[in-house]
């Protein structure tokens, strides 16, 4: 009775996991052995015995793995084991952690590991009697023998050198070039950090944050700022020498909020006015990050750059870029220059960066040009994000701004982390996407690893699987907490294996494989012609139909296009995928915007990633949108194509980055007066980013619906209200996937017969 109030289906775990529900339904988890699909994702929940089968479907087998994604209030944490000194039990051979797959024997003496079938023995501390089926009589109250997704507090052992961490530093790097303090950045930021530094990020919402904080401001010169906690005012000091990049003060640069708080607001008072009337343009960058870097080694902490940052560095400086966006190129064989990094210096630059657990966020502000391929290698490689606000004007991007820098900020996350796959014989990790750094082919290792972040890893057989034990996967992510605390977070799965390819096409999950596609895809293009990408992936999906159809669909005539159940939208993604900006660029798309989408991609969830190529289109009729939003219920999605909407209607379409409200030609006066509080139509574009606050209940449903979308994602979505027939339209309908696109993309249909054609062809 409890799930009909929240309209949620309950989803349990069971120690085999069958497929879960779709990203895009509303269900609530219960942790009984496996871990959640908030954590992990796969291409496959029944896996294909032998190679030559997995071959033979083509269907990629791969895991998309957040491993600290936020859950929803009604399911509980992972929960913190402490084994105290002795630390978190593991298998004596592969080094695997304690968890259900691992099996007592000689009455509980010893345990044989899952993974790898090695005996170990079971320290006299942890021992426990066993029941009369060979289970533990404290397995119930042991999370790590009953749950899929727990954390251990990790012994000095796993730190660095030894030692145990100190908490991080937060870094600000405000860039007060003319463009910079001209478009009204720099007071922004400045107005921002005053309110900002009371929410840093703390285990305990009661205390305060140990994190402590420092600032600096650049343009080809950098300023440190002083702000001990006994001055009466900041002092400035400036690095002028950007050649050789080194900390002019260690004691009152980084500090704690609370004690210094007077000083900082100052500080950020002042910095508006001292850079008012700059005449400067030229900026450096690479000094940048190598200054924040010098002060956390200074400081013998990790910790997270914020850079805000609006031009291409062309000061003489380390990390100097020119100008090379070229636009006929793009086509071309050498299209792939120009989303490859500028030179070796940043990649260089990351690896330092990564060995400090030093994690960089970029904010950009850009005009023009900036090479976002080359800018974004640091933060890329150290789990961290780049944002970008182009043409930001103050008055238009400053909620979309502060909303992520708000969350930015805020956000649950881990530093210095280092992430394992272990798998059970047969098939082991061999490839993996996302924003992270490999120094060897096992250890992912983040600098920086927030709730938003994926790591996609993808799986091959190194021998046969058996139906009997299935395949098991353990993913252990050692990282240390906000608070300073060393912790491992451990998530588990076990899927079924199969003999027959029925079963595999009967377990398939279509968004992870897109997503999983989509990101491998993208990052061929860094080395292989786009057209060359394209028609690899269009040949993996025709092969993985064809598969199918040849060894598990009844016979029927060669004329008739049949795939699988769970399969049916595979063709309709796969070619949102082909046709997005990145794969198939339209000519109003900039170099910049191809490199910052391809970036953004490599680390998404399968639910941003789902709305990312197939945005939702909602028709907001007056009745259905009434209907309590507490029960969940949300008008019913339509087709995304420019057939369905209709004149008189008003639709909302969110695509995980931006909102649209599509208002029809012949839109009903009553509906325009509930939404704009006018029925006059030129007036409700004037409306342009927001809606109004009326007192009427259709009003009120509205604004919670855009609420709770952009709760979802991890970057505020901006609204754009798109008038019928008006020039903004364009942008609109850019996102209607089902349509033929102006880059020259096929519609849904069309695709459909080239995807039919390819199949015969590959049967016959």
């Amino acid at each position: 009775n409890d799930n009909l109030k929240t309209g949620k289906n309950i989803y349990s775990i069971q120690t085999l996991c069958q497929t879960p529900p779709l990203v895009t339904t509303n269900f609530q988890v219960k942790d009984q052995g496996n871990a959640s699909p908030r954590f992990v994702r796969c291409t496959a929940y029944n896996i294909p015995c032998t190679a030559d089968m997995a071959k033979q479907s083509q269907v990629p087998l791969a895991a998309v793995i957040k491993p600290l994604a936020m859950l929803p209030p009604d399911e509980t944490r992972p929960y913190v084991v402490d084994h105290g000194e002795a630390g978190p039990i593991r298998c004596n051979r592969c080094k695997a952690y304690m968890c259900p797959y691992m099996q007592f024997i000689e009455g509980g003496r010893r345990f044989q590991c899952g993974f790898c079938s090695c005996v170990t023995d079971v320290p006299p501390h942890y021992f426990q009697h066993l029941d009369h089926t060979g289970k533990r009589v404290d397995c119930c109250d042991r999370p790590e023998l009953s749950l899929g997704s727990y954390e251990f507090v990790a012994t000095v052992d796993y730190c660095k050198n030894n030692k145990l961490p100190q908490p991080p530093s937060f870094i600000f790097f405000i860039d007060v070039s003319y463009n910079a303090v001209k478009s009204g950045m720099v007071n922004i930021v400045c107005q921002e950090l005053k309110t900002l530094l009371d929410y840093l990020p703390r285990e305990n919402p009661e205390a305060d944050s140990v994190v402590r904080v420092g600032f600096v401001t650049y343009n080809k010169v950098l300023h440190f700022y002083n702000v001990k906690s006994s001055l009466a005012q900041p002092q400035m000091m400036v690095v002028s020498d950007v050649s050789d990049m080194f900390l002019p003060l260690l004691d009152g640069f980084l500090v704690n909020v609370n004690d210094s708080r007077v000083v900082i607001e100052s500080l950020l008072d002042q910095i508006p006015e001292m850079f008012a009337d700059t005449r400067e343009t030229e900026t450096v960058f690479g000094p940048v990050i190598q200054a924040g870097l010098e002060a956390l080694k200074a400081a013998d902490c990790a910790g997270k750059l914020f850079l805000f940052h609006s031009s291409l560095p062309i000061a003489e400086a380390p990390g100097k870029l020119k100008n090379r966006e070229d636009k006929k190129l793009v086509g071309t064989d050498k299209e792939k220059s120009l989303i490859q990094p500028q030179s070796g210096f940043y990649s260089n630059l990351s690896k330092e960066c990564v060995a400090q657990g030093c994690c960089v966020d970029l904010f950009l502000f850009p005009n023009q040009y900036v090479d976002v391929a080359t800018l974004g290698v640091v933060p890329v490689s150290t789990g961290g994000s780049v944002y970008k606000y182009t043409y930001f004007q103050a008055e238009m991007d400053r909620e979309r701004f502060l909303n992520d820098l708000r969350r930015d900020v805020q956000k649950p996350m881990g530093f210095d982390a280092v992430m394992r796959v272990r798998t059970s014989t047969g098939i082991r990790a061999t490839d993996f996407f996302g924003s992270f750094f490999m120094s060897n082919t096992t250890d992912v290792e983040l600098a920086g690893l927030d709730c938003d972040k994926t790591v996609t890893v993808e799986f091959r057989h190194d021998d046969k699987l058996s139906e009997d034990t299935g395949a098991l996967m353990q993913c252990a992510v050692l990282y240390t907490s906000c608070s300073g605390q060393r912790r491992l977070r451990v998530h588990n799965m076990a899927v079924n294996c199969c003999s027959q390819l029925a079963d595999l096409y009967r377990n398939c999950e279509t968004d992870t494989i897109i997503n999983f596609f989509s990101k491998y895809a993208y990052r061929s293009l860094l080395n292989t012609p786009t057209k060359t990408v394209r028609d690899t992936l269009v040949n993996q999906c025709a092969q993985i139909l064809a598969c199918y159809r040849k060894n598990c669909a009844s016979p029927s005539s060669a004329g008739q296009l049949i795939l699988p159940e769970c399969m049916k939208l595979l063709p309709v993604y796969l070619n949102c995928v082909l046709k997005s900006d990145v794969l198939q660029p339209g000519a109003d798309v900039s170099v910049d915007d191809r490199a910052y989408l391809r970036q953004l991609l490599s680390c998404m969830d399968v639910s941003e990633s789902h709305v990312f190529f197939y945005p939702r289109l909602l028709p907001l009729v007056r009745h259905t949108l009434l209907v309590k939003l507490d029960g969940g219920s949300l008008p019913m999605a339509v087709r995304n194509s420019e057939e369905r909407l209709s004149k008189g209607g008003v639709y909302l379409l969110e695509t995980g980055l931006y909102l649209f409200l599509w208002v029809g030609a012949n839109a009903q006066q009553e509906l325009l007066s509930n939404i704009f509080g006018t029925n006059l139509l030129n007036a409700c574009v004037a409306f342009q980013t927001s809606l109004p606050e009326l007192d009427n209940p259709f009003s009120q449903r509205l604004r919670e619906i855009i609420d709770s979308f952009r709760s979802q994602r991890s970057r505020y979505m901006k609204l754009m209200v798109v008038k019928q027939e008006d020039k903004a339209e364009l942008i609109f309908k850019h996102f209607l996937c089902e349509d033929k696109s102006a880059s020259g993309g096929a519609s849904y249909v069309d695709f459909l017969c080239h995807m039919h054609k390819e199949i015969r062809q590959l049967l016959s």
